[in-house]
């Protein structure tokens, strides 16, 4: 129940299938690729335990006509000579990507703004939960249309897909509109960054679909214009985030890329704004965050450096967040090499064990829990 049926995480060019049924930590240097307009360029040749990932994309407008390309990356294939299959004079109309979610490994609130944000310095990292999305062309020229598995997520110009759409056409002059599907994983209100993370696949999918207008340090750049986190998807899937967030500097991934955990969410979500408007600078963590960074990358994760500051404060709007945290902890009997809460809740992270303490299983508080093996939405 706690394993995933299949780790995969695209972040910025990078694409990564551990295939193990293992939530994980990704690792971004393991396996990447570059798309570029008018198809896949030559791949990374460092595929060793990796299994089969699909991304799929169809290509019309040639001289031969419509042409459906379906390219899979596995163990048997030399990957760079996938690309030889698209046909390079056509242009693309479909493309389905993953879109990964994050942790914070920790997170450290370290002054407030006069714009009223707070400055933060957060080390992020993508992990093998994602959501995967569906891109069409549309024939409409004034609208895009949203679909979802999930019920209740908002499918107008609140979803941040759209509004990453509509950035993206205000930034170029493109005048693509899409059909897009979201095949939803990530729970909302968790701390996870799903919605970020849709955003800047839509962002980085409309400029695929009309010719790379930008390069992809714009993208990042006009990303933060959605959201603080939006920017962090552009990196190579591990970064030292400082400033509201949007400030992103790629570091070498300071964690074994095989390293199991397990998300824990109970159904309750925690408003940001709200976990925000308690914190208190003045009775929060001291410690250098560069420090922290410093003994993971040379220690890696123990509990003493999963610092997050955010975490007093959501348990004041979530009593019973405080409450599953102090559980996990005692019911892990020290399996777990960590135990945190994610950005600004509410999942609660274990490092170091894919598997659920027994009693997520056995009581009835915890049956509508989301797992990271077992979704909501299954």
């Amino acid at each position: 129940m706690a394993a995933m049926a299949a780790s995969h995480f695209f972040c910025s060019r990078h694409i990564y299938s551990s295939g193990d049924g293992i939530s994980k930590i990704s690792n971004p240097r393991l396996y990447s690729s570059s798309y570029k307009s008018k198809g896949f360029s030559s791949f990374e040749k460092n595929c060793r335990n990796l299994k089969s990932h699909m991304v799929k994309a169809a290509s019309d407008g040639s001289k031969h006509g419509r042409k459906q390309v379906e390219l899979v990356y596995n163990l048997d294939e030399k990957l760079n000579t996938l690309a030889d299959e698209v046909d390079m004079n056509a242009g693309l109309s479909r493309l389905s990507l993953f879109s990964p979610c994050k942790i914070n490994v920790f997170l450290r609130i370290t002054d407030k703004r006069p714009d009223g944000f707070h400055d933060l310095a957060s080390l992020f990292h993508v992990i093998s939960l994602g959501d995967k999305i569906k891109f069409s062309l549309s024939p409409s020229k004034s609208i895009d249309r949203l679909s979802t598995n999930v019920p209740g997520i908002p499918l107008d110009e609140r979803n941040l897909i759209i509004k990453a759409l509509n950035l993206y056409r205000k930034k170029t002059g493109s005048d693509k509109f899409f059909w897009v599907h979201v095949d939803k994983r990530v729970p909302t209100g968790a701390g996870l960054g799903g919605g970020s993370s849709n955003a800047a696949t839509a962002l980085w999918a409309a400029n695929q679909f009309s010719g790379c207008l930008a390069t992809e340090k714009e993208l990042q750049e006009w990303s933060s214009e959605i959201g603080s986190d939006v920017p962090f998807f552009f990196s190579n899937g591990a970064a030292y985030c400082t400033g509201r967030g949007e400030v992103v500097q790629d570091i070498p991934s300071p964690v074994a890329f095989d390293m199991p955990m397990v998300l824990i969410k109970p159904p309750e979500a925690c408003s940001t704004a709200e976990v925000y408007k308690r914190f208190r600078l003045d009775i929060s963590s001291t410690v250098d965050p560069l420090t922290l960074l410093e003994k993971i990358s040379n220690n890696g994760i123990s509990q003493d450096v999963c610092v997050n500051d955010l975490e007093p404060p959501a348990f004041e709007v979530l009593p019973s967040l405080k409450r599953l945290k102090q559980r996990i902890v005692a019911a892990g009997r020290g399996k777990y090499d960590a135990v945190f809460m994610s950005g600004s809740g509410s999942t609660i992270v274990g490092v170091g064990s894919p598997d659920p303490p027994q009693f997520i299983y056995d009581e009835e508080d915890y049956k509508d829990v989301f797992l990271s093996g077992k979704t909501r939405y299954d």
